[in-house]
């Protein structure tokens, strides 16, 4: 719960932050000048695609979160609880890195499966991976949208 109220305050930061950047866009329009419209017109493309970004980052999120659920529902969250951690707190790598070859095998035995996938994005961001474990959290999603 801690994380989705430090969300929702960062997206109302973000959100107050738009607004004033389309205040500042629609006065430089106003004020008539070419150099003044053309600059406040790019200027205005920003607040659109901050719109856009932090919508698709809470759909993304809801999605997630929902795949989760369903998981811990069916008691398949995966747990690192009992892995070796470093100091910062962060999962030793070589014990991530074992549990991530572990994900994978359990993938690759049935590929179809959004539920391996999930537990896979995860193994990739106990890793340290996060480019990939959004990309691997994606195709969990597509298959559980398919799955239902």
């Amino acid at each position: 719960m801690r994380a989705r109220n430090v969300a929702v305050l960062l997206t109302v930061a973000v959100g107050v932050y738009l607004v004033l950047l389309a205040g500042r866009a629609v006065a430089l329009i106003r004020e008539g000048s070419v150099p003044a419209v053309v600059l406040g017109l790019g200027v205005l493309v920003l607040p659109v695609l901050g719109v856009w970004l932090v919508a698709a980052t809470w759909r993304s999120g809801a999605r997630i979160q929902r795949l989760a659920r369903r998981l811990e529902d069916e008691g398949g969250l995966p747990d690192v609880s009992d892995l070796p951690r470093r100091p910062s707190g962060r999962v030793d790598r070589e014990a991530a890195d074992d549990w991530f070859e572990q994900r994978r095998a359990e993938l690759e035995a049935d590929p179809q499966d959004w539920r391996r996938w999930y537990r896979l994005a995860h193994a990739y961001d106990v890793a340290g991976d996060r480019r990939r474990a959004r990309a691997t959290m994606r195709r969990a999603i597509e298959l559980e949208a398919a799955d239902r």
